[in-house]
């Protein structure tokens, strides 16, 4: 069934604080809605098309200790050409930090994305919070060798940093290195399955 996508569609999106609208084959729109999408500059990815492609797909979401690197992040990311998803915070007025998490954590289940990024003021409660989804698997990390060893050792899926415990240039670094770094598998993947297994246990 094909979906009409409005102006009003992206009017709400944008007020969402996202600016990248996620379709499938068959969604249409109107001369509207595409003026509207030109003028906010908006990303239309194609979720049929992008699935199996080398478009790497980021959620990405702070509390208010982590708005102003969020932002940097989002811009450095994008020049790259990664495709960002701002899940919030949108201002630096005191929030909770579970809300952006668990919202990352959806859509990195739901493979909505491909990988999550969380800031908050140590990287510590925001990883905790992610980790309660079976299926996460969320790291703070805080060097070169802790972000590579999650990706490659334990396939870890949100990267999550502490926007007072690291430099802007440090957290660039590592977003660089976590992007670029692919899992190793076969006796890591051995352990992954064990904790798989130990998820499945528990939610019997």
């Amino acid at each position: 069934m094909k979906k009409l996508v409005t102006e009003i569609d992206v009017i709400n999106l944008i007020r969402s604080g996202s600016r990248v609208l996620i379709v499938e084959d068959g969604y249409i729109f109107t001369p509207l809605a595409l003026d509207k999408i030109k003028e906010k500059k908006i990303t239309v990815v194609n979720k049929s098309k992008t699935k199996n492609s080398n478009i790497i797909r980021i959620a990405i979401g702070s509390d208010h200790t982590g708005y102003t690197v969020k932002l940097l992040l989002i811009e450095y990311l994008q020049a790259k050409n990664y495709v960002v998803e701002d899940v919030g915070t949108f201002s630096e007025e005191s929030c909770d930090y579970p809300d952006f998490a668990i919202a990352v954590a959806k859509k990195v289940l739901l493979e909505n994305v491909n990988f999550g990024i969380l800031i908050d003021a140590t990287g510590i409660p925001s990883a905790i919070t992610a980790n309660k989804f079976p299926g996460i698997r969320a790291t703070t990390c805080y060097d070169e060798f802790s972000v590579k060893s999650a990706r490659e050792h334990n396939n870890a899926n949100i990267l999550v940093l502490g926007a007072k415990t690291l430099n802007e240039e440090k957290i660039k670094l590592l977003v660089d290195i976590w992007l670029t770094t692919e899992f190793a598998g076969e006796r890591h993947q051995k352990r992954i399955d064990k904790i798989i297994e130990l998820e499945k246990k528990i939610l019997k």
